[in-house]
């Protein structure tokens, strides 16, 4: 079985267990690197821009080398495309991170927006969404949105 099967095996079964146990670090990141992806592909087109911005958000979230980066967003993309809804990433990262970590990643789901030519509606969509799963107040969202906006 491939590590990329392995972690889906491995994130699902999070999803399914009626006793949770706390997820391991990497099951986290790749939750939240899923859901910055989503943000990513919402538009259906990915730029440099947009790729660059990702990586720089998951190196400040995550503290993870340019090699961990690297792999951790192969295994987000993949994961990001085989997924049915926005849930099984949010789950696991509302019942597994603060308010805040939320709030930063939030932050960095606007920052990817931004990274390209402007806010697309369906990019808007996505974290609307992601900010309804996460349980995060319209407050924090347009707080979030005003964070990453960048100077003009």
């Amino acid at each position: 079985m491939s590590k990329k099967a392995q972690m889906l095996k491995k994130l699902l079964k999070l999803f399914t267990e009626d006793n949770q146990p706390a997820a391991d670090k990497h099951t986290l990141d790749l939750s939240a690197a899923a859901l910055l992806v989503e943000v990513m592909r919402a538009d259906h087109t990915i730029d440099a821009d947009e790729q660059h911005e990702l990586s720089q958000v998951l190196n400040e979230l995550f503290q993870l080398t340019a090699n961990e980066i690297s792999e951790l967003l192969q295994q987000a993309e993949h994961a990001s495309e085989q997924a049915s809804d926005l849930f099984q990433f949010t789950d696991v990262v509302h019942k597994h991170f603060s308010t805040e970590q939320k709030f930063d990643l939030l932050t960095g789901l606007w920052r990817i927006a931004y990274a390209s030519a402007g806010i697309d509606k369906y990019e808007e969509h996505i974290i609307r969404r992601i900010a309804e799963l996460l349980y995060m107040p319209h407050s924090e969202f347009i707080r979030a949105k005003l964070t990453a906006r960048p100077e003009l």
